[in-house]
């Protein structure tokens, strides 16, 4: 007996639908549901920043900008000396592993991409992210306070940009690889140098993506405490010099948050505030800056 041909497409078509269907339902509910991770990672950062905004903002006004920190039990002051110390102790450290930094990435991606010395680089470079904060700190130490004689905000630079040096590196190497490889051929077609290509091709096109990662170094810096004890210590006076003890918002934080008094907490909390706002608002004027020059 011969099977009907017609009963054999109508259920092969009712089987694609209902194939179709549950594509189509699957298809839906996996969306929904990375739609809803990516939204529970936000979770911690807003949680973050509504708590900042809500214990910080009550003492956020225009004499903690520019007054000294109060003595414990005392209410009034502020914390502009340790905001001006965070910023120098930040550029320092910014000026001392940038150029480094870019410099052994253009020659690791550019000049020697495949070499046992690019590889020593790094492999260093990925290890040096893994090392504790303290114990650069402690490097810093006994390289530029036992040497010098007194702590600064030239040895806190020097502490923070052992630690800035390796996401530099690795973040402007990635971006470096980024930029199309036709790029370089075309460059070269019309007769430029390997310096010429680099410096009016490949780094204007990556120089956003290495933007990115150098505020990830900065943020990373000016947030870390354990190397500028070491280094930088603390001061309630302004810094007159680089080479004097130096107070630091992430430092403050530390020593006002561990007091007894609600005055000096609550102002833990606005400095923690000021100093999540300037690495923010630092992030987002150099991606504006830098996206209008280069794109």
């Amino acid at each position: 007996m011969r099977p009907n041909s017609n009963t054999a497409v109508h259920f092969f078509l009712n089987h694609e639908k209902k194939t179709s269907l549950f594509r189509l339902w699957s298809n839906q509910f996996l969306t929904v549901l990375c739609v809803l991770f990516s939204l529970f990672t936000l979770v911690p950062l807003f949680s973050l920043l509504y708590l900042l905004i809500k214990k910080g903002l009550p003492l956020l006004h225009f004499s903690v900008f520019t007054k000294l920190p109060p003595p414990p039990g005392l209410h009034g002051g502020g914390f502009g000396n340790a905001i001006v110390g965070t910023i120098t102790m930040v550029g320092i450290a910014t000026l001392l592993s940038a150029p480094l930094g870019i410099l052994g990435a253009i020659y690791i991606s550019e000049y020697a991409p495949h070499s046992s010395l690019t590889a020593t680089v790094r492999f260093i470079a990925k290890l040096l992210t893994g090392i504790p904060s303290i114990i650069c700190g402690a490097f810093a130490f006994a390289l530029v306070v036992l040497h010098t004689g007194e702590f600064s905000a030239l040895a806190g630079g020097v502490a923070l940009s052992i630690l800035m040096l390796p996401t530099i590196l690795l973040t402007s190497e990635q971006a470096l690889i980024g930029v199309p490889s036709s790029y370089r051929d075309a460059s070269y077609g019309l007769g430029a140098t390997p310096f010429q290509t680099i410096w009016c091709i490949v780094l204007p096109e990556a120089l956003p993506a290495m933007m990115m990662g150098m505020m990830l170094a900065v943020a990373r810096a000016a947030g870390e405490t354990a190397p500028v004890l070491f280094t930088a210590l603390f001061s309630q006076q302004w810094a007159s010099s680089i080479m004097e003890p130096t107070a630091s918002l992430s430092v403050l934080i530390y020593n006002f948050s561990a007091l007894p008094y609600h005055y000096q907490v609550q102002m833990a909390w606005t400095a923690s505030l000021v100093l999540v706002a300037m690495v923010t608002g630092i992030n987002i004027l150099a991606q504006l800056l830098f996206r209008r020059k280069f794109q």
